[in-house]
């Protein structure tokens, strides 16, 4: 029997995209992002994907038929250090990825505008935005050191805020769920066996999401009998964090791999062997580490159709009643996490 013809959707499932995105990448179209091509072209052609030249004709005809003219444009806007920062930084590069991806798909174009532009008001943007004829605005990426409101011309535009960032005014958001995401990581580590659990996290990480880090590592905790709780590790702070483990003594760190593991290897503890590990941010793919991989990409996907349905019936202005779409990451098992047997 021959082999099962590898299709486009095979690729696309592969990737977790639609394969409408794939098809775009492979023709190396500008409507999606360098890298995003690349990463579809190379999974392609490591699962042997062979293009179906007849099929390709007649989706090319019928996609002439129905395409429309242009693609309508939406506003990406940000408000980063750098025009360009918030791409060297985590999450924030995947939830853009994710709407330009999804957009493509649509029928929608990605234009970028920085708020820190010199000059630039949020009036002044407002009359931009509305003579490039951009009805659509995603804000995405704002540092917590500016909480400022927003004054756009709200009645002209439909918009979705990525996270939390301005707070006001309080848009359509959508944005990780972070809550979830260490409850789960907690959970996880309670099954296998660990009760003094520890939990490291950036201080301005925590502010950044509302303290819902803080508040869902607490909220677990209350499973646990008082004298196994750990308060968590917030730093910067003047105790180093070798101290503070320690003086804590736990079977077990929540955290992100970079802020924890180099501590660990300095204090010649190994993972699992002395201490177990679990990442709220995973990115290794090896099995390796035990975590949360955060669905970035999914965040940026549901940012786009939600501004889209705006669009399309003509939703401006403020919501009197914003709706938040919390997006789950997704847990996977691994080596650093061994279950515990307890006596």
């Amino acid at each position: 029997m021959s082999k099962s013809r590898v299709t486009l959707a095979d690729v696309a499932r592969r990737a977790g995209v639609h394969p409408t995105t794939v098809s775009v990448a492979l023709r190396d179209s500008p409507r999606l992002p360098e890298k995003t091509r690349t990463r579809l072209k190379r999974l392609a052609r490591e699962m042997g994907y062979v293009p179906d030249h007849g099929a390709r004709a007649l989706a090319g005809y019928r996609r002439d038929l129905n395409a429309p003219k242009s693609l309508i444009p939406i506003g990406y806007v940000t408000n980063w250090n750098s025009r360009w920062g918030w791409k060297e930084v985590t999450a924030h590069p995947e939830f853009f990825e994710g709407v330009c991806e999804r957009a493509a798909e649509l029928g929608l174009s990605v234009e970028h505008f920085w708020m820190r532009e010199p000059g630039l008001t949020h009036g002044r943007l407002s009359q931009i935005l509305d003579a490039r004829g951009i009805t659509g605005i995603i804000f995405a990426s704002h540092v917590r050191e500016i909480d400022e409101e927003l004054r756009f011309a709200w009645e002209r535009f439909s918009a979705v805020k990525i996270d939390y960032f301005p707070h006001h005014p309080e848009l359509a958001t959508v944005t990780n769920d972070q809550l979830n995401t260490i409850r789960v990581a907690m959970r996880q580590a309670m099954a296998a066996g660990y009760r003094r659990i520890g939990f490291v996290m950036d201080d301005g990480w925590d502010i950044t999401v509302d303290r819902l880090w803080s508040a869902g590592f607490v909220w677990e905790q209350q499973a646990l009998e008082s004298s196994l709780r750990i308060a968590p590790y917030m730093f910067p702070q003047p105790e180093p964090l070798s101290d503070w483990i320690l003086a804590n003594r736990p079977e077990l760190i929540i955290s992100r791999a970079e802020f924890v593991l180099p501590t660990l290897k300095a204090m010649g503890l190994k993972v699992p062997r002395d201490i177990a590990f679990v990442d709220v941010f995973l990115e290794d793919h090896s099995g390796q580490l035990a975590g949360v991989r955060q669905n970035h990409r999914t965040v940026g996907a549901a940012a786009v159709e939600i501004l889209s349905s705006q669009i399309r019936h003509n939703i401006r202005g403020v919501p009197t009643i914003p709706i938040r779409t919390l997006i789950e990451g997704t847990w996977m098992d691994g080596k650093s996490l061994p279950r515990r047997s307890r006596d």
